[in-house]
C-alpha cells in the first residue's frame, strides 16, 4: 500500500525540505531511517548526496535496491531495526519521514532517538516527522473512517488507552475482494514530552513546524516536523 501512496511531486517536495533544513549540501552523507521503500533516499542521491537507507523490511529494500539499480544510483541500503545503528559521528544529517515513531515501548523510542544523535557528526541536524502526539491526534481522533490508497481500500478501528498513553488501531484492507487486518500500537507523547526525550538523547537548537511551509507547531496541527541539532 505504501509504495503507492506517495506521489513522484511529493516525494520531490519532501526532499526539497530535507535538503533545506538539513542545511549541508552534496555530496554530504545523509541517513535516512527508516527508509520505506527507498524514495526519499533516491531522489537525494540523484541530487549528489551520499545515502544511507535503513529499514526492517527486505521488501521495501529489495524495491528500493531495484529502483536503485535502474536509475543508476549508489545507495547503500541496511536491513536493521531502527535502534540498531552501528554507526558512531558518520553522518551530516539524518531524517526520519512518514510517521515512523512512537511504534516502540518507550524505552525502544528513547533508544531510537540515542542511535540517531550517535551516528551524526556534532553540530549535524536531524529532521524527525510524526503525526502521533497527544496535540495532533486528540483534536480530531476518528475511531473509524474507510480511506483509500491506489487499489487498496482500508478501515482503522482506533481506541485510545488512556492509562499506557497509546493509541492501539486494527486496520482493515481489502483488496480484489480479499480482507486482511492488521494491528499497531502507537504511544502518543505530549509535545513537551517529545521535545525532553530528543534532548535527553543528546539534540538541542529544536525548531517546531506544522507543516513544510514552517509555520509554528501548535495545538491541533495534524503534523510535526522537528529540526534538532547534534550537541
Amino acid at each position: 500500500m505504501w509504495l503507492q501512496a506517495m506521489p513522484e511531486e511529493a516525494t520531490r517536495s519532501e526532499a526539497d525540505f530535507v535538503q533545506k533544513v538539513l542545511a549541508v549540501p552534496p555530496p554530504a552523507k545523509l541517513l535516512d531511517i527508516p527508509c520505506g521503500g527507498g524514495r526519499h533516499s533516491l531522489d537525494l542521491a540523484a541530487r549528489g548526496y551520499a545515502m544511507t537507507g535503513v529499514d526492517i523490511s527486505p521488501i521495501f529494500l529489495e524495491h528500493a535496491r531495484g529502483r536503485a539499480n535502474a536509475s543508476g544510483l549508489s545507495i547503500r541500503w541496511e536491513e536493521r531495526e531502527m535502534r540498531d545503528l552501528p554507526w558512531e559521528r558518520e553522518f551530516d544529517g539524518a531524517f526520519s519521514l512518514g510517521n515512523s515513531f512512537g511504534y516502540l515501548t518507550d524505552e525502544g523510542n528513547a533508544e531510537f532517538l540515542k542511535a540517531v544523535a550517535r551516528s551524526l557528526k556534532p553540530g549535524a541536524r536531524f529532521l524527525i516527522n510524526t503525526g502521533s502526539l497527544l496535540e495532533t491526534v486528540m483534536p480530531s481522533l476518528q475511531e473509524r473512517a474507510w480511506m483509500k490508497l491506489g487499489d487498496i481500500y482500508f478501515l482503522p478501528d482506533r481506541r485510545y488507552d488512556a492509562a499506557s498513553g497509546r493509541v492501539e488501531v486494527e486496520y482493515t484492507f481489502i483488496r480484489d475482494g480479499k480482507a486482511e487486518t492488521k494491528k499497531t500500537s502507537t504511544r502518543l507523547y505530549t509535545f513537551r514530552e517529545f521535545r525532553r526525550l530528543l534532548e535527553e538523547a543528546g539534540f538541542s537548537d529544536l525548531k517546531a513546524y506544522s507543516s513544510m511551509n514552517q509555520e509554528l507547531f501548535q495545538y491541533g496541527a495534524k503534523q510535526l516536523f522537528m529540526v534538532a541539532t547534534r550537541t
